[in-house]
């Protein structure tokens, strides 16, 4: 089966909407990037615990205080990683901060075009802010939040460096509006995790007009038969632990390291993979489903709050190529 993008006239309007003049209306929170940056440059690159404490993360805006808990940790932490690695700062804070700045017109145009796609919900304020390294982003319902040195670890030149942002502008929205039920991931965890990123890298897809992530969606389309069918078998290893007594929720080393085939794997990927090729399973998915559907703003709505991941995976079509036999 061909998967197709922008193939309504609804989605035309959308990348239209992206391309035109934006209204400049949303403003990237840069605050206490610059805070932190003050403090590296004071430090000369080497911020103890006490100086990001008083000068970052005490009296730090919404950004900072949702990276806390499970990125930063605590001042402690962040020092360690910064002294472990400070170039990664010092290129975020020379590179990757400045074209934060300087995005704003890119955010606007995004944000025109999610306007299309999601009338009735509130987009999020956008902040830029220096984790412990270890992400690039994540959303809560009223901000999302982007990782600066995790950014530019990644990303190798501006051009690059930009078109991450606007990916990330449009795929973080999305995860700022989604209601995840847990009980949708102890149905089938490798399938509601592809949905819940999917979805959001599809959205980004028909904002942006390009494929997120090119050399991972080449590689993709290039191997496509081979994930499928691994994609298959660890859905089957997920699927019979639940069966067999164990939830999602308190899943065992098995289950953890069959997931991270798919995501959270940066650096960790299997062999020869690009990491996190869960997000491209996910968009297949959810393309299909969304190509299929007689209601395109039921389908949306229906992908943010879904409860069973295997009625949109029937959907799709593609339940027979996510449920291949070992061969």
């Amino acid at each position: 089966m061909k998967l197709r993008i922008l193939t309504s006239l609804a989605a035309v309007a959308v990348l239209a909407a992206c391309q035109s003049e934006p209204t400049v209306e949303y403003e990237i929170q840069s605050v206490d990037a610059h805070r932190f940056a003050a403090i590296f440059e004071a430090t000369e690159g080497t911020p103890t615990a006490d100086d990001l404490r008083a000068g970052y993360l005490d009296g730090a805006g919404r950004g900072v205080e949702i990276f806390t808990p499970h990125r930063i940790r605590d001042a402690r932490h962040l020092a360690s990683v910064i002294a472990a690695r400070p170039e990664l700062y010092r290129r975020g804070i020379d590179v990757c901060l400045p074209l934060a700045d300087d995005s704003n017109d890119e955010l606007n145009r995004i944000y025109a075009g999610l306007k299309e796609i999601f009338p009735e919900e509130t987009l999020p304020d956008i902040h830029v802010v220096f984790g412990a390294g270890n992400s690039g982003g994540t959303a809560d319902a009223d901000a999302q939040v982007l990782g600066l040195e995790v950014i530019c670890a990644i990303e190798d030149d501006e051009t690059d460096i930009r078109a991450r942002y606007r990916h990330m502008f449009a795929h973080e929205t999305v995860h700022a509006f989604q209601v995840h039920s847990s009980a949708a991931t102890e149905i089938d965890p490798l399938i509601a995790y592809s949905i819940r990123e999917g979805f959001p890298d599809y959205i980004a897809w028909r904002v942006t007009g390009v494929a997120p992530d090119a050399e991972r969606d080449s590689w993709a389309q290039e191997n496509a038969d081979m994930l499928w069918r691994r994609f298959s078998e660890d859905r089957a290893t997920l699927n019979a632990a639940i069966a067999n007594g164990t939830p999602y929720a308190q899943a065992s080393d098995e289950m953890q390291i069959t997931m991270r085939n798919w995501y959270a794997n940066y650096r960790a990927a299997p062999e020869g993979w690009p990491y996190e090729m869960g997000y491209w399973m996910g968009r297949q998915i959810v393309t299909a489903y969304m190509d299929n559907a007689e209601d395109e703003a039921e389908a949306i709505a229906t992908l943010l709050t879904f409860e069973d991941p295997l009625e949109i995976l029937e959907q799709s079509g593609l339940a027979e190529l996510a449920s291949q036999s070992p061969e």
